[in-house]
């Protein structure tokens, strides 16, 4: 079962989120911050797959984007945000997002992106 990490400061985007891709048969891990999301990588969860909203107070999702990419290389991280900036987009990629999605999100559309960059989704 692929395992998706979700950090999002609302708890109903998370929320939502977390039970359309639980009903889709991922297996989701959901927290409402960055320092959280990143205490469970260090304590050895390692998601398929981490799904990320930019705009957060304290860490931002650009400095979560950062940290994840120095704990786990190669897995997939998809920025996710209302924020529709293309330098804003430019700066996740070049800190290691894989992929952009703008907020709001069809459930059809998010899972369409992990499949593309989970192998064996």
């Amino acid at each position: 079962m692929t395992a998706i990490l979700i950090i999002d400061d609302s708890l109903t985007t998370t929320m939502s989120l977390k039970s359309a891709l639980d009903m889709a048969g991922f297996a989701v891990t959901a927290c409402n911050d960055g320092p959280t999301a990143l205490g469970h990588i260090d304590r050895g969860y390692k998601p398929d797959m981490v799904i990320t909203d930019i705009n957060m107070p304290g860490m931002s999702g650009l400095e979560v984007i950062q940290h994840v990419r120095e704990r786990l290389r190669f897995t997939p991280i998809v920025a996710l945000s209302a924020d529709k900036q293309a330098s804003t987009r430019d700066q996740a990629r070049e800190l290691g997002a894989s992929g952009w999605l703008v907020k709001p999100v069809s459930t059809d559309e998010l899972i369409k992106v992990i499949k593309q960059l989970v192998a064996g989704a």
